[in-house]
């Protein structure tokens, strides 16, 4: 399937610089053949990150696998929000897919339109004694607008970061958005290449200087402040975990992706370089307890796994001035500020980022665990096409009910512990599934049949969601018997 020639898909390729496939056929979606894809020989295919594992197993096959695109790996993945929805970000995705496309001739500077440079910035209030100023400076980099947090200290300074190791000599650190059209054209020349470019445009050098790199929005910073008597922290967090959120020890290592939680520490009291390399797990820990809170899904794991960050975060900590702390561990005051301040820090980046927050209705949990209401009857063994369309709306309507949402959510996280060995006997559970289905049915269910067909979902998610259809089946059965 693939948009129709008078689609605003099609429309967004041209504008792009590209070639639209013609094939003679109107409509949003309409059928290719293997005889019409061969001929087009696309050069590039580009879809939603939801067509990711179908099109994985969809161009293994032959012909469709034979084309230019596949051979030479030019598939790309973008927001559903932007590539199959005209939106108020049209112009935004166009920019991008065609920085995907020719990706060689943006990143050429004699095609640059815009000089590279800054050209606005943004001071942040950081009442520490060693800063000399804090910003956010925004610059045109390949054409883009790309924004970087600037701060800059008074003499320079000790840090501990995850990217670079322990540093001396540093007088300015910070946290670079690079915005999505970059992503590809900033990595032809390597991550060097891109630094000198990057510290050349907001005049600053590799060797006096520590910078992460984000793909979550400067403009959501968040800076959260901690104090106990005289000793405080800062905590200013950049987080982004819709692509990119892994479980460790349970999700594969493959490739990068951008996403990405980068956290920079600010103390006001000079930290020992032991206890800058403690607070760095002080700080995971209090990040990994926010995103547990949050339930936030791994990107590759969503059914059955929490994220506990994503694959690419990074931390830089600062030795600060002042009196000497040798200890920022969990028993320590240093240790506590630095995680409660992480804690919200990273709650209020997701929600600023991603607009996640802890109170999320049944639907959008669903939807991160890769669970959708159409699939469910698209998957569910009913006795025609037209009873499960009938149906599926009731479903809707008893997901509309709290008592109905919180048994569904409540199975999320009785699945979590399921999954992890936590809770082995289901029986009582089994008991609780049954009462709902035969509450919603009206009487009593003799004989509960096994409705969806989704063999992947947890066992427990399935119970769930096999009673709650259960029970919509058998009312509406009853109710055609009168």
């Amino acid at each position: 399937m693939t948009p129709g020639n008078d689609s605003f898909q099609n429309e967004f390729i041209r504008l792009a610089g590209g070639i639209a496939p013609k094939l003679g056929k109107e409509g949003q979606i309409v059928e290719v053949t293997k005889e019409e894809w061969i001929k087009f020989n696309p050069e590039v295919i580009y879809g939603c990150g939801d067509d990711r594992e179908t099109a994985k197993k969809f161009f293994d096959r032959p012909g469709w696998k034979d084309v230019e695109a596949v051979q030479n790996n030019k598939i790309f993945y973008f927001p559903c929000d932007m590539a199959c929805r005209a939106s108020t970000h049209a112009s935004y995705f166009v920019s991008w897919l065609s920085a995907r496309i020719y990706e060689d001739e943006f990143f050429k500077e004699e095609n640059q339109i815009l000089k590279d440079h800054i050209f606005d910035s943004h001071l942040l209030d950081l009442e520490l004694e060693y800063i000399k100023e804090a910003r956010i400076a925004y610059s045109y980099i390949y054409d883009f607008l790309n924004k970087t947090l600037i701060i800059d200290f008074k003499e320079p300074l000790c840090i501990v970061s995850t990217l670079e190791g322990e540093r001396s000599g540093i007088e300015s650190v910070g946290n670079h958005y690079l915005p999505p059209p970059c992503w590809g054209i900033a990595h032809k020349p390597g991550l060097k290449r891109l630094e000198e470019k990057r510290y050349k445009v907001i005049g600053k050098s590799r060797d006096k200087t520590s910078f992460l790199g984000t793909g979550a929005d400067m403009d959501n910073l968040s800076i959260k402040r901690r104090r106990f008597k005289e000793m405080e922290i800062y905590a200013l967090v950049t987080a982004g975990v819709r692509s990119n959120a892994l479980r460790m020890s349970k999700d594969e290592g493959k490739f990068y992706e951008p996403g990405t939680i980068n956290i920079i520490l600010l103390p006001n009291m000079e930290l020992t370089s032991r206890a800058m390399v403690r607070a760095i797990i002080s700080a995971t820990e209090a990040k990994t307890a926010a995103l547990q809170d949050m339930d936030i899904r791994s990107s590759y794991s969503a059914r059955l796994h929490q994220a506990t960050g994503t694959g690419t975060d990074n931390i830089i900590v600062v030795s600060g001035k002042g009196k000497h702390i040798n200890k920022a561990g969990g028993h320590t005051k240093m240790g506590e500020l630095i995680a409660k301040a992480v804690y919200d820090g990273v709650k209020e980046a997701v929600y600023n980022q991603n607009g996640l927050i802890r109170k999320r209705n049944v639907f959008q949990r669903l939807k991160e665990r890769n669970i959708g209401v159409f699939s469910l009857f698209a998957k569910a063994k009913f006795d025609s096409p037209g009873e499960a369309r009938a149906l599926r709306g009731k479903l809707e309507e008893i997901l509309l009910q709290s008592r109905y949402s919180s048994f569904i959510t409540s199975s999320f996280a009785l699945s979590d512990d399921y999954e992890r060995g936590l809770i082995t006997d289901l029986s009582a559970y089994d008991l609780w599934c049954e009462n709902i289905a035969e509450e919603i049915a009206g009487g009593e269910i003799e004989n509960m049949k096994n409705i969806i067909g989704d063999e992947g979902l947890p066992i427990v998610i399935h119970k769930a969601l096999n009673a709650l259809m259960n029970g919509i089946y058998y009312k509406e059965k009853t109710n055609e018997g009168r």
